[in-house]
Order: structure tokens, then sequence, then C-alpha cells
């Protein structure tokens, strides 16, 4: 054909196409297409509200969009709205039945919302026909990881980066199961093998910058958090971290300057007003954070580690009078009276006791009394509604259960023996809790020190234990060793933190406070609202449990003996001691038990009325002569106390580690 023919025919098509216009259907397509592209340029900014926002829209003009239906899966995925990125998943699945990276998908969504064994069996169906897909490898891994095996999630990533030496995420994600599973060293080796293939990747930067973080190299992990955001400035993750890091190495200035431009861009991050306000704390600035601290918690009020701080803050720094002592002790009130009208008792009695020690004159110490009253416990009681008493609190009707109550307990065993419950008794174990900044999350910064003063506050009601008024913040194990021993501790625990979003776990190692050696270790994990208190009453329980049962003779009478323990502490009619001459037993030098020699064991207590506070019993000597005096210790048999310690409870998954390597994806 002529040039002038070409001419000819492209004036006539553009004259049909003036008159008549395109093909119905391509604009409508060009425009969906459109759409989905910007989603994906959205994806790829990580700008996820954007990206559902323009998926959304690509499948309300085109319903069968396979490929905005999977993206949208994915953004949902990475918000972490699981149930929602299920829903298109699937969706995704029946537009594209043969897409293995859609069966991952789905796998990794699955274990994430804990249905894992339904992605056991997707994981499994991908494997049979790809042994190599590594999106599957990754997924049986996580599960694994979920369901408490990290050593098989090590073994598969350790296959993995021999089969894929120089894959990013394969080198990462080993290098923090590895850390997680406290091999720093082998940690620090895989993270510098994905820095060698990958230095301009500013993800391998920042979890390089967490990994430095979690074997204390603080000044690594700083020069880490800049480079990460050298190559990508927006990143958040990143800049929070390296607030973190400037707490723990106790540069609270700039911890508190990044943590401010972190709430400049967004006005509603409560973790980052926290991260602000214990910054301003511990540079003295009381008011200041105060403030901080306050507008953190109206923005999340069901954060605990905000609310405990803030607390803490009010407690140690303000006076008794501050409205605001009161309006947080109301809060607390409330909860317990919601509590109390479930039957929930216990959850009660905590909310009463850190109601009341923010506001300790409050008329709501009647209402605790009542509980205790209520539980069996009617010298607490008595005990409750004198100190009231004592405060000016008093009315006719507490007058009145005063004098009712001391004619009701006038054949109590403390009257018949003539004893005071509240100056005799006495914890016979002193426990010192710390936490180490390395050991606890970044996503509370700090996260240590509020679970063990959660711990602690929980511990002044657990009427064997003492747990000492000692700093709970130590720069090291060595720090935490010293500073036990030379207080004369006969334990000391370290509480570790690890959390994700929605999940908590805590860790708690105890040591024998006069060898450092180990001597056991809890865990505990939980999800959901007031997930920081359950895991801490947990971690208690277990403690409680594991320590052997220890008590003193008060008195002798004959073959009737007293000792400073009663129902309240566990002891029964019918229960039988040993009873050890005083100042004959020690601690183990490792593990939890007391070591004696058998000729130090002078005779035996049998319960014969166990009371509220104090209990009686019949003494039976041990040998010809009588060894037996007041003052000698009563125990329970330490080999059976051992064996119930030794039955710790595992830890199920870590979830710091498991949010950590969902960003990966």
């Amino acid at each position: 054909m002529t040039g002038g023919g070409m001419r000819k025919l492209i004036f006539l098509c553009f004259l049909f196409i003036l008159i008549y216009g395109l093909p119905d259907g391509l604009p409508a397509q060009a425009a969906v297409q459109g759409l989905y592209q910007r989603g994906l340029t959205a994806m790829e900014a990580e700008d996820w509200y954007s990206a559902v926002e323009l998926f959304l829209e690509t499948l309300r003009q085109n319903p069968a969009h396979a490929e905005a239906t999977a993206a949208l899966a994915e953004c949902y995925y990475e918000l972490g709205e699981f149930d929602q990125a299920l829903n298109w998943v699937r969706r995704a699945r029946t537009l594209a039945r043969t897409n293995m990276a859609l069966a991952n998908l789905e796998a990794f969504t699955l274990i994430a919302l804990g249905q894992l064994n339904e992605a056991s069996l997707i994981i499994d169906i991908v494997l049979q026909s790809e042994p190599n897909n590594r999106e599957a490898i990754f997924a049986a891994a996580e599960l694994d990881i979920a369901r408490g095996r990290i050593g098989d999630a090590m073994l598969k990533f350790r296959a993995a980066t021999n089969r894929y030496p120089d894959d990013r995420r394969l080198l990462v994600s080993f290098a923090l199961v590895l850390s997680s599973m406290g091999d720093m060293d082998n940690a620090r080796f895989y993270i510098e093998r994905a820095l060698l293939h990958h230095p301009w990747d500013y993800r391998v930067h920042y979890f390089a910058a967490y990994l430095a973080h979690k074997a204390n190299r603080i000044s690594d992990g700083i020069e880490h958090a800049h480079d990460a955001l050298f190559y990508r400035p927006g990143f958040i993750p990143a800049r929070f971290l390296l607030a973190s890091l400037y707490f723990n190495d106790g540069q609270y200035s700039e911890s508190e300057r990044i943590a401010n431009e972190l709430i400049n861009i967004n006005r509603d991050d409560s973790r980052a007003r926290y991260l602000r306000g214990v910054s301003l704390v511990r540079m003295g600035n009381f008011s200041e954070a105060r403030d901080v601290l306050s507008m953190a918690s109206s923005i999340d009020p069901e954060n605990e580690f905000i609310r405990a701080a803030l607390e803490e803050l009010l407690i140690s720094h303000t006076r008794l009078e501050d409205p605001a002592r009161h309006r947080l002790a109301s809060m607390h009130f409330n909860r317990a009276s919601d509590y109390r009208g479930r039957h929930l008792m216990e959850q009660a009695l905590f909310e009463y006791r850190r109601g009341l020690r923010l506001n300790p004159y409050a008329p709501e110490r009647r209402e605790y009394a009542e509980l205790l009253r209520l539980q069996g416990y009617p010298a607490r009681y008595l005990e409750e509604l004198r100190f009231m008493q004592d405060l000016g609190l008093g009315d006719q009707a507490l007058t009145d259960a005063i004098e009712t109550y001391n004619v009701l307990l006038s054949t109590a065993l403390f009257r018949r023996w003539d004893v005071d419950p509240v100056m005799i008794s006495k914890p016979h174990w002193n426990l010192a809790i710390f936490s180490i900044p390395s050991q606890s999350s970044f996503y509370h910064a700090d996260a240590g020190a509020g679970a063990s003063s959660y711990i602690r506050d929980i511990l002044v009601h657990e009427r064997n234990i003492f747990p000492m008024n000692l700093e709970l913040r130590q720069p090291s194990f060595s720090a935490a060793f010293r500073t036990a021993r030379e207080a004369g501790a006969d334990y000391f625990l370290l509480i570790s933190v690890s959390e994700s979003e929605r999940d908590l776990s805590i860790k708690a190692e105890l040591f024998v406070g006069r060898t450092g050696a180990l001597a056991a270790e809890f865990s505990a994990f939980r999800t959901g609202a007031s997930r920081l208190r359950y895991a801490s009453r947990s971690i208690v329980d277990q403690l409680s449990s594991a320590l052997p049962f220890r008590s003193e003779l008060i008195i002798r009478r004959q073959d009737q003996g007293l000792i400073d323990k009663g129902r309240a502490d566990g002891v029964s009619d019918g229960d039988e001691f040993e009873i050890i001459r005083r100042g004959s037993m020690e601690l183990r030098n490792e593990g939890i038990g007391l070591v004696f020699f058998p000729d130090d064991v002078v005779g035996r207590l049998v319960i014969e009325r166990a009371d509220e506070e104090v209990s009686v019993g019949r003494i039976i000597r041990q040998g010809f002569f009588d060894r037996i005096s007041q003052g000698d210790e009563v125990i329970f048999t330490p080999e059976r106390r051992q064996t119930e310690a030794v039955n710790v409870i595992p830890l199920p998954a870590d979830p710091e580690l498991r949010s950590l390597l969902r960003m990966l994806r």
C-alpha cells in the first residue's frame, strides 16, 4: 500500500471512531487496569490504605478481576486484618485454582488466625506438588513456630539457606529464629551474610538493628537503624526502633525527640506517646510526662503498659489528694465492681488493690474488705475495718461490724494462743525482681520493667514471698546478680517480655541469689485484653507453687505447736510437716530446694486445726531426745515440692518473632 493509501486508511479509521466511538468495553477495561496498576504502586510504597481503596474500586468495576482480589487479600494481611484477608484470598483461589502463591497466602492467614490444622493441610498439598516452593517452606516453618516447635523451624530454615545461600528473606528469618533460641553468635553470622548480599536493602538493616538490640549491642543497633532510614527515610518501624534503642542506651533526649516526630506523623500513635512519656520520666520532666502518658491512655485506654507507667508516675510524684490519682483509682474500682458482679473474685481483688495503691483513703476499701470476708478470710476483713477506722473513715455500721467480728473471732486460734497474726505472719522467701533492657520487647520500651512492676505488685499479697524493694531495671545479668546477692535475696527473678500487637508472653528465669545459678524457668502466654495482668498472675502462681512451703514454730505447748501459716496459705487439717532445727537449712546451690542433714530433722507436726492465719498441730519428736524448740522451721518434704517445680509450662510461641517474620513477606 502506498503512503497516500495508508494515510487514507488511517483517516477513515479515525472518522469511524469519531462517528461510532470505540468498541464497547475498551474504555472500561483500560480504566479498571489503570486502577489496578495504581493499587500495585501503592502496595509497592506500602501505602496499604490507598491500595485497599484502589483494589476495592477495581473489583467494583470488575468483580472477576483475579489479580486485584489476590492483591486485596495481601493488603488486608499486611494490615493485620486476617479475617478479611482469609475472605478475599479464598475468593481469589476460586478465580485461580492452581495458583500456589494464593495457597501459601491462605496458609499464612490461617496460621495468623490460629487455625493451624487447616493451614497444615494446605502446606502439605503445596509441598507435595512443589517440594522446593520457598513460600511453602516459610509457611511450614512459621507453622512450627506457632505450635511451639521452634527447633523444627530452625532445621527447615537451615536446609533452605543451604539450598538458597543468598536469599534475603531466608537469611534474615533464620537469624531471627536463632536469636529467639538464644543463639546470638549464629544469628549475627546469618544477618551479616544477608547484609553482605543485600547491602542496600533497608529491611535487612532494620532486622540487623533489631538483632543487635537483642544481643545488647546497642551502638551497632543504632547504626543499622540509621542505615535503614538512609535507604528508606519514611520507614516508620525503623524510626520507632531507633527511638527504642536510644532509650535503652540512656539517650533519653534523643528517644523523646524521635518519639515526638512520630507523634507529629500520626497524632493517634499511642505507642509513640508512651515512648515519649517514659523518656520524659527518665529525664525528670514529670509534669510533661504526666500529660503525655495521660493523652496516650485516653487514645488507647486498654493498653496496660501505658496505664501502668502513668500510675507509677502518679504514685511516685504526686500527692495523695491529686485528682488524677482518684480518677484512675475510680476506673479500677469500677472494674472491680464489674468483676465482682460476674463472680470473678481474683480479678476483682486485683483491681481493688491497684485502685487502693492510688487512693488508699477511698471508701471502696470497704468493698475490698467485704470481698475478703466473702472469700472466707474474716480475720483479714477485721484488719481492713480497723484500718479504715484508724484512717477516720468509720461510721456506725463499720463500728458495729468491728464489734460483731471481734465476738465471732473470740474463739479463733490466734486469740486462744494470744498472738497477733499480723505481727507473727512473715514471708519466708526473699525475692528480688529485675528486668534487663535487651531481654525486653521493643514493642513497648521498658516492657520488662513494666511486667516486673506488675509481678512485684501481685507478690505483695503472696504471704510466703517477700518482693524486695530494689531497682527493677538492671543493665546486665552480672549487675542483677550483684544487687540480689548483696541485698540478701534467696532468689532473683529476671523478667523478659515478647510482644506483638495482640499477643504477649512473659518469661521468668529464677536464679539462686547466693550463687547466680539457674533455679527454674516459668513462662506465660496471653492474648487479648488484660494480657499483661493475666500473664503476670500466671508467673506468680507458677513461682508460688514451685517454692517449697516454709513456716516457723511460733509457740510450743507440751506436745502442741503453733505455726505462722494457715488456711490462707494452703494449710489443711491433717497435713504433715517436718520440723527442722533452726538455722540448719540452706538453699541448694542450683535449682529449687532446701539442703539439710538428716540429723537436723528433729520431729514432725501433724495439723489438727488450720485457722485462717495460723495453724496448730500435734508435735511428734524424732529420736529419743526432745530437741524441738520455738523458732524451728516447718516444711513440706523437699523432694515432693521439688518434683512439682520441675513441671514448667512451656512457652507456646514467641509473638514478637511471629510478628517480625510476617514483616518479611
